[in-house]
């Protein structure tokens, strides 16, 4: 199947920057759409970005004109630059992809483990 690995988190000031990368591993023969979550202290997990195959890429109000997503599909990995960070930015970011593998060819989704990014005032 398909095994995510994620890297970048840390502990930054307000105003600063982190970036986010998560890279896919295993028996991969596509992926499809490629997205950022975030859990932070309240109950529900939240969509943060969004970016499709082709490139395309939607947000969450909340980080529009602070973050940016890329793909590098030679690396089968997601990044999120992040920017102009905010102590309400805190929270464990989870990376997820829709993929098919040669050993699992139906269309799944998968999770990365999770990076903390804290963000002190």
């Amino acid at each position: 199947q398909v095994h995510l690995v994620e890297s970048g988190g840390g502990l930054v000031q307000a105003g600063g920057s982190l970036r986010l990368s998560c890279a896919a591993s295993g028996s991969i023969l596509s992926i499809n759409t490629m997205r950022w979550y975030r859990q932070g202290p309240g109950p529900q997990r939240e969509l943060v970005a969004a970016i499709t195959a082709a490139g395309s890429t939607n947000y969450a109000d909340s980080v529009k004109g602070r973050f940016t997503a890329s793909r590098d599909d030679a690396k089968n990995t997601v990044y999120l630059e992040m920017n102009s960070l905010k102590p309400e930015d805190t929270a464990v970011y989870s990376c997820n992809i829709d993929a098919r593998a040669s050993d699992y060819p139906p269309l799944k989704s998968y999770w990365g483990q999770g990076t903390q990014v804290t963000v002190s005032s």
